[in-house]
């Protein structure tokens, strides 16, 4: 049986389709590789006292030692309120204040608890209603070394107006240590696929809180429904 004239043909594109998707996805995982490493290189390994002071502090919850510097922060005069967003509904005002007896005089003036964050995005929405209701310009943001990028993007999504002062906690993750740490290397990339998953949504949306995708992540909402109307923060 003779073979088609078209099968030499078919078969030569289905060689250079084949050798074009190689490459293709090799191109991929090389871009993706390089973005890794600028993204590791790029997270700060100690930290350092912001140059300048701000209207007010923001503390994402989730590192052990975000709430202690923030609330040293605040302590020596880098801002005048705090607001600690995502603070789990079962932990109260004062056993947040026992964890930081050397200022808990500031907890009866000068912070703000937020129990409706579920996660980055609310945070951003919930640092955004606080800010515009102290009508602050400038905040400072207290956040894990690894996770201030992600946390700076959603921030400006959801305020590009306002002036963000990273201060990056540094003191859980060395990120250097990635090729030697396989727990390391899986937190910074998981974070990393995350930032990117958020940069991509952010120039594609309009608004966090109209976020379909945010809506999707946190099952229904990226804030806890409010249960009573006043206040927000307490």
């Amino acid at each position: 049986m003779k073979e088609s004239p078209k099968a030499p043909a078919r078969r030569s594109w289905t060689r250079r389709i084949l050798a074009l998707s190689f490459w293709a996805a090799t191109c991929v995982a090389i871009a993706g590789f390089l973005g890794f490493l600028a993204f590791v290189y790029s997270l700060d390994r100690s930290e350092q006292r912001p140059e300048t002071r701000a209207d007010g502090i923001v503390a994402l919850t989730g590192g052990a030692q975000r709430i202690g510097d923030a609330i040293d922060l605040l302590d020596k005069g880098y801002a005048k309120r705090l607001l600690i967003s995502g603070v789990n509904e079962n932990t109260s005002r004062d056993q947040i204040a026992r964890l930081n007896p050397g200022q808990r005089r500031l907890f009866d003036c000068c912070v703000d608890l937020d129990y409706r964050a579920r996660n980055t995005i609310g945070n951003a929405i919930e640092t955004r209603r606080w800010a515009e209701k102290n009508s602050f310009d400038t905040i400072i943001v207290v956040t894990s070394n690894y996770h201030m990028p992600r946390t700076l993007v959603e921030l400006d999504h959801a305020l590009p107006n306002l002036q963000k002062i990273p201060y990056p906690v540094a003191a859980t993750i060395d990120p250097h240590d990635w090729w030697h740490n396989p727990a390391v290397a899986r937190v910074i990339f998981t974070e990393y696929l995350k930032f990117l998953a958020v940069w991509v949504r952010t120039h594609l949306e309009d608004d966090p809180e109209r976020s379909s995708v945010a809506h999707l992540i946190s099952g229904g909402s990226p804030v806890k429904a409010q249960l009573v109307a006043e206040p927000l923060w307490r």
